[in-house]
């Protein structure tokens, strides 16, 4: 199965919590892995003006990996989705920080393209409103149904070395 990991906003400006950076820096270990930082630039999007925040002006992806792509609001750029689309993936599997803001965003994005996004559940973080992610899982089985964990993908992979 052709499979890339998109990890979401995994940044300095979010304070990820250290089990999450860990965790998915094992995981791009095994399967090739893609980047997004969400960076501040007002007249892309209005953070500061309409929320009263922003992310920092400059960060970087606190996981390596083949590729980071900057992104200003929710969504992931258009140079990030053309990217993951010319790679004609099986799924894109989706990790990272707040489930059902910029998580969703990307699956949305990701679904729209004819890919196949897959939330890794235990490799993400939910905003302030719900820490635990729960929400943003809820809402991605119901709009896109396909979860996994890390558990089953490296039991995936191992198996696929097998046969």
């Amino acid at each position: 199965m052709r499979q890339i990991l998109l990890i979401v906003d995994v940044q300095s400006t979010f304070s990820p919590p250290e089990w999450l950076v860990s965790g998915v820096t094992a995981l791009a270990r095994h399967v090739p892995a893609v980047a997004t930082i969400e960076l501040h630039d007002e007249e892309h999007t209005p953070f500061q003006e309409q929320l009263g925040w922003c992310p920092a002006v400059q960060d970087k992806s606190l996981v390596e990996v083949e590729r980071v792509f900057i992104k200003y609001g929710y969504a992931p750029s258009a140079e990030t989705l053309a990217y993951l689309k010319s790679l004609n993936p099986d799924r894109v599997l989706v990790c990272g920080i707040q489930t059902e803001t910029c998580v969703l965003a990307a699956g949305f994005a990701l679904f729209d393209l004819g890919l196949h996004p897959t939330l890794v559940t235990d490799l993400t973080v939910g905003s302030s409103l719900d820490r635990s992610g729960q929400l943003g899982i809820n809402l991605w089985q119901h709009h896109f149904r396909q979860v996994t964990t890390t558990a089953e993908i490296i039991g995936e992979l191992e198996l696929a070395k097998i046969l």
